[in-house]
């Protein structure tokens, strides 16, 4: 049995709840106000398109930069919470949510700031060379965030999973959890093994997680959890 300290964990699940919040509107800035007006154009745009904005770019830049800096504090946050349910899936989950944080940030640098050295190194290539170097470092964004969205579908599943069995938080509500992310998994695999699917159904599932994170953050930032004095360890 471990003694667990209500005011401190109050305080983490509010820090966790900020967090699931910030992630998303970041990521909703991000997509809505950064990328349609620097990367929504043809290949032979794109070079221009940067330049023309590139400020803008580097906001972006920033924006996902710091937003993988949130997720690992939501996902240290977690991890203190849930331990005490299960050390080892809740590890294992901490595990998973930092592989996320890491491929995003290669993604980061492979997709943001070589482009931008291309560009500044630019005279000494080629114009056709360096557009296609451009593209493909902008693209394997795309290829990255496919095993982004493994990476969060296992983490985020464990975790919604101890949420269930302790009762911290509705039943309802970690369930919706266990779907969304076990959804964003499958998501991650069906991008990469059939490429050509409907857009629609990358969009619903984005919706609908993004929906997801916005209520369980708003919960736990303002609801909190519900605590017993003693948990029981499952090892």
């Amino acid at each position: 049995m471990t003694r667990v300290s209500t005011a401190s964990n109050q305080k983490v699940a509010r820090i966790a709840g900020l967090a699931y919040v910030l992630v998303i509107l970041i990521g909703i800035f991000k997509v809505n106000f950064i990328e349609p007006v620097v990367v929504s154009h043809g290949t032979t745009e794109l070079e221009a398109s940067i330049l023309a904005n590139e400020f803008l770019f580097r906001i972006g830049i920033a924006c996902e930069t710091v937003m993988y800096l949130v997720v690992l504090v939501l996902s240290i946050a977690l991890y203190i919470l849930l331990k005490p349910v299960s050390k080892k899936l809740a590890l294992s989950a901490l595990c998973f949510r930092f592989g996320e944080a890491i491929i995003g940030t290669v993604s980061i640098i492979l997709s943001g700031l070589i482009p931008l050295i291309l560009l500044n190194k630019g005279p000494a290539l080629d114009d056709s060379l360096l557009q296609t170097l451009i593209e493909v470092f902008i693209n394997s964004r795309i290829t990255a965030l496919n095993i982004v969205l493994i990476f969060i579908g296992v983490g985020g599943t464990i975790f919604c999973y101890l949420f269930y069995i302790s009762r911290f938080v509705p039943r309802i509500l970690a369930f919706w959890g266990i779907v969304t992310y076990a959804s964003m998994f499958i998501l991650g695999f069906l991008n990469i093994i059939t490429p050509e699917r409907p857009d629609m159904i990358e969009s619903i599932l984005f919706s609908t997680g993004a929906l997801f994170e916005i209520v369980f953050g708003i919960w736990l930032l303002f609801k909190g959890i519900r605590i017993k004095t003693e948990n029981k360890i499952i090892a």
